[in-house]
């Protein structure tokens, strides 16, 4: 590259494509373009003039010493010289607004080229120079590739105690427990996912909490994902962080949003399975106190007894179909709406609550005419009518709130899934 150019914009034009539909963007081709790439390197960057031209390097270095055809991209939202540097290194440079690392990555999807990708930071703290052993996990058939720092190593002095003892296997261990998964270090940003997968994932963060939606979606998707090593190390001389640069509550500040994303997508957990079990328990116990008061060993269960049991059915009931409907917004398949559907087709689903409610209704006119022939009076006699009230009562709730679970969970499958379900045809 000649290095008369000062900026990016007094390049020719066949350097340099543009997007009808973003025009905040634009991509600009170093003078030998690799072609048909099988791997992209994938690298947002900001300002790191200080280490690009090494970084540059160790990407050189790790692709000829893997064997592969591939690119590098430079997502830059950059003021200094570091684009210009990575062109003349021989990478494509995706020129775009600072607007955030999970934007970056939403921004490349358009213009990748390979089937594979990696992607990790331009400040030279993961080792590019060896990237092997993705490429080795992708041809084995791997569609998900997350680094883990602590199956490799960790230069002293690269992360801080808090984070590398802490922090980090804390939040692991959250969202491990959430998801059902076992990854060792969901915060290493050097990480490879097929080009199919980024888009099946859809992401939709736009800064640092990217790196956990795309690890949660990883095991919602279902990609078959595997862990390598890495070796992290620390900021070379004359290079500093952009949590150092941005202050010392940006660190904070990115483990709470992602721990933010890992609680939102993960909000089923939280109502699914608890409020199955609450439902389950609540109704056992509304019908065996149905027909009067149960002695168990010495204690009487009654009529307070029996309304703990209906609240207890009703709340948990509410979880489950809030549950059912987080898994639909937050399964980007669209696997867990079809599930869903199948579980409460429309017609079915309703024919059953009106019978349930109908029932409900009936048990509790038998309460009301009973009360008004005792001179609307609650009576010893009674308690058997009192009992199976509270049983009504309990299905007309219960059945009206699976009437309003299942219109809500229609109409978000109707969303999420690739045109809307015929209710008829179920």
């Amino acid at each position: 590259m000649d290095m008369s150019y000062t900026s990016l914009e007094q390049l020719p034009p066949n350097r340099r494509v543009t997007f009808d539909e973003d025009p905040e963007i634009a991509l600009y081709l170093p003078e030998n373009d690799t072609k048909d790439p099988e791997l992209s390197i994938v690298i947002p960057a900001m300002n790191e003039e200080a280490v690009m031209e090494l970084f540059i390097e160790w990407c050189h270095e790790g692709i000829n010493k893997a064997g592969v055809a591939a690119e590098i991209l430079i997502v830059d939202s950059s003021s200094d010289r570091s684009p210009l540097i990575a062109l003349e290194g021989g990478a494509r440079v995706l020129k775009t607004p600072k607007r955030g690392l999970g934007q970056a990555y939403r921004d490349a999807i358009q213009v990748i080229r390979g089937k594979y990708i990696i992607m990790g930071d331009a400040d030279c703290t993961y080792d590019f120079r060896e990237i092997s052993p993705f490429m080795e996990r992708f041809r084995e058939g791997y569609e998900f590739i997350l680094g883990s720092r602590f199956k490799g190593s960790i230069e002293d002095g690269s992360m801080p105690a808090l984070h590398r003892y802490f922090g980090t296997p804390f939040t692991t261990w959250i969202l491990n427990t959430i998801y059902g998964s076992d990854f060792s270090d969901i915060h290493c940003g050097m990480r490879g996912i097929t080009l199919d997968a980024l888009k099946r994932i859809r992401l939709h963060s736009r800064s640092w909490e990217y790196a956990s939606e795309m690890v949660i979606k990883s095991v919602r998707v279902g990609l078959r994902r595997v862990e390598v090593p890495v070796h992290f190390y620390k900021d070379r001389d004359g290079r500093e962080s952009h949590h150092r640069r941005m202050g010392w509550f940006s660190p904070w500040h990115a483990g709470w949003i992602n721990l933010r994303a890992m609680l939102i997508y993960g909000a089923d957990f939280f109502v699914l399975r608890p409020g199955s079990v609450l439902f389950a328990l609540g109704l056992l116990a509304t019908l065996l106190l149905a027909l009067g008061p149960v002695s168990l060993g010495g204690v009487t269960l009654s009529l307070n007894s029996q309304f703990l049991a209906m609240i207890a059915a009703v709340a948990g009931l509410q979880g489950l179909m809030s549950g059912a409907i987080a898994q639909i917004l937050f399964e980007p398949t669209g696997e867990s709406a079809r599930r869903w559907l199948g579980r409460l087709p429309y017609t079915r689903t309703m024919i059953g609550v009106g019978i349930v409610f109908s029932i409900g209704v009936m048990l509790c006119i038998n309460f009301v005419w009973s009360f008004v022939n005792a001179g609307y009076t609650v009576v010893d006699a009674m308690a058997r009518d009192n009992h199976l009230a509270v049983l009504g009562l309990t299905m007309m709730i219960l059945s009206f709130t699976v009437f309003i679970g299942t219109l809500l969970i229609h109409a978000v499958a109707a969303r999420t899934l690739t045109g809307s379900p015929d209710a008829d045809a179920r």
